[in-house]
């Protein structure tokens, strides 16, 4: 709902710039991107692949005092509050927000 109401407040700011033309302007720039932001979502830890890389699953959230239910299949994430030479410590079971981050997945999780 907020991404509609984004690309609409930036449509508008366009339009008023497009009809006011070059009477009276001042510096303005507006600039729009769809797909530009962090996809992020709530994981449960299944077990540590090495180093500071788990294995994880994605969650789904329901109402207070209910469990949260593992969606998805496996995937990998690195914690970025571990070494990266080192063997990561994270206990199994543990939930964390991840971020994709270009190919990788990320969580930060102090251990």
């Amino acid at each position: 709902m907020s991404n509609g109401a984004n690309i609409t407040n930036s449509q508008q700011a366009l339009e008023q710039l497009c009809r006011r033309g070059s009477q009276g302007s001042s510096e303005i720039s507006v600039v729009t991107s769809p797909g530009a932001r962090a996809t992020a979502w709530a994981v449960k830890v299944k077990s540590l692949s090495s180093y500071n890389v788990y294995n994880v699953r994605a969650v789904e959230i329901g109402d207070a005092g209910s469990l949260p239910v593992e969606i998805g299949g496996q995937m990998k994430a690195v914690n970025l509050a571990e070494s990266f030479l080192e063997t990561g410590q994270l206990s199994a079971g543990t939930y964390a927000v991840m971020f994709k981050t270009g190919e990788k997945n990320v969580f930060y999780v102090p251990v």
